[in-house]
């Protein structure tokens, strides 16, 4: 192989990468294209955003009620009669209800079809998130996209109806509000969602529907958004994360159809007080406005009474086509076909002489070596970093801030061990005996997805790809160095398919995914073996690569440490305990510093403190505890208002009247009652019995803007007694004058996903 050749293969698969990459979301420039074609304006978007993301702002904060007005006053503004949605909500898949207030208007359509419903939620996370990304991105995409299409005085055929939903973050209760109560949910025949679960990145198009996707899919293809960035294992993937978006009640309790555009990238800013105007990334911005100002007016004038389909398609991001689309009926088909194939190519290849049974079974020996080998030293590699980086553990995401840098390093870590390994086999194996193996374990992993993962059935792609390169090497005398720049070209299918997908998985579901990318890794790097196929001992693609996985090591561990720009989690609670008159400071946090030691100093027990065990998205509870004093926090007044006896039922009525300004109660049943028929606040909790509790969960319940008191009525078999733990969280330990708290310095902040900076009461109720 000649200088030439190699560095045109190299600069084909590095090209292809790029391209993969940079074709799944626009450059900062496009902003001007889209505003003059479109009219939607990525400045009036941010001047929006920089109003509503000036400070954490969840439900029963001054904050929210601001952001609530100023959206409604906007709204008002485009002309368009708008209404504030006061309605408690619950859901019962985790117990949560609360006070919601929605921020919801319409634009009248000229016919009577099914309406368009434009989605997201304006409120952040409890308590620190500023929540510009998530999902104030989203929020201000709305909003300019219908000043933008109202300014073409077009009237749509279909009504749309604008929903800002409130509640999202802590039980997707403002959407629960709309879909149980509001009249105009009967209506709807699509939602548009717009999220985000971090700060930038590319923006997936996710279809959420209970039925097959065919016409989904072929809808909004018909719509052409410029960047689109999709396949059909996303909702897979999807479904993995520990979280649902508003369109899922949508689809879950009315049976509405919709798409999710939502960006995942940075996801260390996710649920943060990072999370802000400076942060979000613009390029994610436009391409959430580039979904909108596509789907919009396309279908707010299509027919969408009946978008529910009877198959399936398979779909992924493709060269030069956006979305390739095929009916997963194919898929069988395509795999008998490859396997037949195959065999056939097997059945020539023996015949030539280019197939010999030896080295095929010798090529099983490095493929398969790869395959334990290369994940194996990820995933223990991984493991070996949390011990030299213990304060990784406290970023509860698992995506650290330099995660991007381990994503490299891992990968070309990852190729210096293939040509490790391969290095060994070169000499004395065939090109083409060396590409059995792959195929044959891509053919197996084919006919797994086609039983078990149905989403994955574009991967049958590049098995036809690495047919047509043995093809290439039963029936053709290509010359030597032609083969790498030919097979390269042939491969730059599968490099722009999968190459996104090793980033994917670490950056979606966190840095312990790293052996899966390894994984891709080598199942990619076996299909094109053939390309990096060379008999000299000396490799320099082998060194190149251990030189940079050594480099990106290096740069990953110089910027392990936490500054200004990247703030460290810390968490600090104090927990009373009525019952036994003892009061605590506890912390999340695996690793300590100045903020968290003022509190548990040197004196300190590991482990949890007992009935303080509240809700978060982790299941998080406290690493370390420490007594301290009683500072006699008042907890709320208990009035019972009515207990009777009727047809053998007990009618229990009782009220909860906090004595202090509180976030949210907690409610946990220590002997199992079973409870029929709930009202909270005088709303009876749909499907409250069909869920099952989750550490003896009954209620949690979000002290909103219209909240004073919590009032409960409900019914259980006559002669059961109540055995209940009733939790009272504020967040307002910074500011209550009973502690004296030294506030975190410039690097710090908030951890999130779990109760911080808390005030916690705890005691028993007995009914």
């Amino acid at each position: 192989m000649n200088a030439i050749s190699k560095l045109l293969y190299i600069l084909l698969i590095v090209g292809t990468i790029y391209w993969s990459f940079s074709a799944l979301k626009p450059n900062i420039s496009t902003a001007q294209k889209l505003e003059k074609t479109t009219g939607f304006s990525i400045e009036n978007a941010l001047s929006h955003l920089k109003e509503i993301s000036k400070e954490s702002h969840f439900p029963g904060t001054k904050a929210h009620k601001e952001v609530q007005n100023y959206l409604a006053s906007e709204l008002k503004k485009l002309g368009l009669q708008t209404e504030i949605q006061t309605q408690v909500a619950f859901r019962a898949k985790w117990f949560v209800g609360t006070t919601t207030e929605n921020v919801i208007a319409k634009i009248k359509g000229t016919e009577e079809g099914k309406a368009l419903l434009l989605l997201s939620h304006y409120d952040s996370n409890p308590h620190s998130a500023i929540g510009s990304s998530d999902a104030g991105s989203g929020v201000v995409t709305i909003l300019e996209a219908v000043r933008a299409f109202l300014a073409k005085n077009k009237q749509p055929k279909n009504d749309i109806i604008i929903l800002l939903s409130d509640a999202e973050e802590i039980g997707l209760l403002g959407a629960q509000a709309f879909v149980d109560f509001h009249p105009w949910t009967k209506n709807i025949g699509l939602v548009l969602n717009f999220e985000a679960r971090g700060s930038g990145g590319p923006s997936y198009m996710l279809m959420e529907t209970n039925g097959k996707n065919s016409k989904l899919l072929t809808e909004f293809k018909k719509a052409k958004p410029n960047f689109t960035a999709a396949n059909s294992l996303m909702y897979s993937i999807y479904k993995m994360l520990p979280n649902d978006t508003d369109l899922t009640v949508f689809r879950e309790d009315a049976n509405i159809n919709g798409f999710n555009f939502a960006f995942i990238g940075d996801h260390f800013d996710y649920h943060t007080a990072q999370d802000n105007y400076e942060r979000l990334d613009r390029e994610s911005l436009i391409q959430q406005a580039d979904y909108l100002m596509a789907t919009l007016p396309y279908f707010a004038n299509s027919d969408l009474s009946n978008l529910d389909s009877d198959k399936d398609l398979v779909y992924v991001n493709f060269p030069f086509l956006t979305l390739l689309t095929y009916p997963f009926s194919w898929v069988l088909p395509m795999l008998c076909i490859a396997l037949g194939i195959f065999i056939i190519l097997i059945f020539f290849g023996i015949s030539y002489g280019k197939l010999t049974s030896k080295g095929i079974f010798k090529g099983f020996i490095p493929f398969l070596s790869s395959l334990v080998v290369a994940p194996l030293i990820a995933f223990s590699l991984w493991k070996l970093l949390l011990l030299i980086h213990p304060h990784y553990k406290d970023m509860l995401h698992g995506f650290t801030y330099n995660g991007y840098q381990y994503i490299i390093a891992f990968a070309m870590l990852t190729f210096w061990i293939l040509f490790k390994i391969y290095n060994y086999f070169f000499k004395d194996i065939s090109q083409a005996d060396l590409l059995i193996a792959p195929i044959t374990f891509w053919l197996l992993i084919n006919g797994l997805v086609y039983q078990y993962l149905q989403g994955a059935a574009f991967f049958i792609i590049p098995v036809f790809i690495a047919l047509l390169i043995l093809a290439a090497l039963v029936f053709m005398d290509v010359r030597k160095k032609s083969k790498p720049v030919l097979f390269a070209l042939l491969s730059i299918p599968t490099i722009y398919m999968f190459a996104p997908l090793v980033k994917m998985f670490p950056v979606g579901l966190g840095l312990k995914m790293l052996f899966i990318s390894a994984l891709f890794i080598v199942l990619l790097f076996g299909l094109m073996v053939p390309v990096f196929y060379q008999q000299k001992k000396k490799n320099n693609l082998q060194r190149s690569f251990g030189f940079l996985a050594i480099l990106f090591f290096g740069v990953a561990t110089f910027n392990s440490a936490f500054s200004v720009d990247n703030k460290r989690p810390n968490s600090l609670v104090y927990f009373q305990n009525e019952e036994t008159k003892m009061a605590y400071f506890g912390t999340y946090n695996t690793t300590f510093d100045n903020y968290i030691s003022q509190k548990l100093g040197d004196n300190y027990s590991e482990g949890n403190i007992k009935n303080s065990i509240t809700s978060s998205k982790y299941g998080s509870t406290f690493k370390y505890h420490t007594r301290t004093d009683n500072k006699q926090i008042k907890s709320s007044k208990i009035s019972m208002n009515s207990d009777t006896i009727f047809n053998g039922k007990r009618n229990v009525d009782f009220t909860i009247k906090p004595q202090r300004n509180i976030t949210k109660i907690e409610i946990s049943s220590t002997n199992g009652s079973i409870i029929d028929s709930l009202f909270v606040n005088n709303v009876l909790t749909k499907d409250r019995d069909k869920a099952k509790a989750k550490n003896g969960t009954f209620l949690i319940y979000y002290f909103a803007n219209q909240d004073k008191e919590l009032n409960l009525k409900f019914q259980v078999e006559e002669g059961q007694n109540l055995e209940f733990i009733l939790n009272e969280v504020s967040n307002d330990l910074l500011s209550n004058s009973a502690f004296k708290i030294t506030p975190r310095d410039s690097i710090m902040m908030p951890m999130p996903f779990v109760t911080n900076d808390a005030i916690i009461t705890s005691k028993k109720l007995s009914l």
